[in-house]
């Protein structure tokens, strides 16, 4: 099953987050609750954890893309 990732809210009033870094290569399997991608809000830098566990598939959105809260950002294979 096919799982879209979309933007969680990375802080109470940030609306767009900056993607700085992932931290999963396309391919590579990972669990619910690892670390996926780093972005940064205006105040801060945060870790966004994977929502579900399976294998990364496609990336949606690349580092210095402005990503705004709710917008797909990766695919996830279970």
């Amino acid at each position: 099953m096919r799982h879209t990732v979309k933007m969680p809210r990375a802080g109470e009033t940030a609306e767009v987050v900056v993607i700085l870094e992932w931290l999963v290569e396309p391919g590579s399997r990972i669990a619910a609750g690892d670390p996926l991608v780093t972005v940064e809000t205006d105040k801060v830098s945060v870790d966004i954890a994977a929502p579900v566990g399976g294998t990364l598939v496609e990336l949606l959105a690349q580092p210095d893309d402005e990503v705004p809260i709710g917008s797909p950002i990766c695919v996830i294979e279970s």
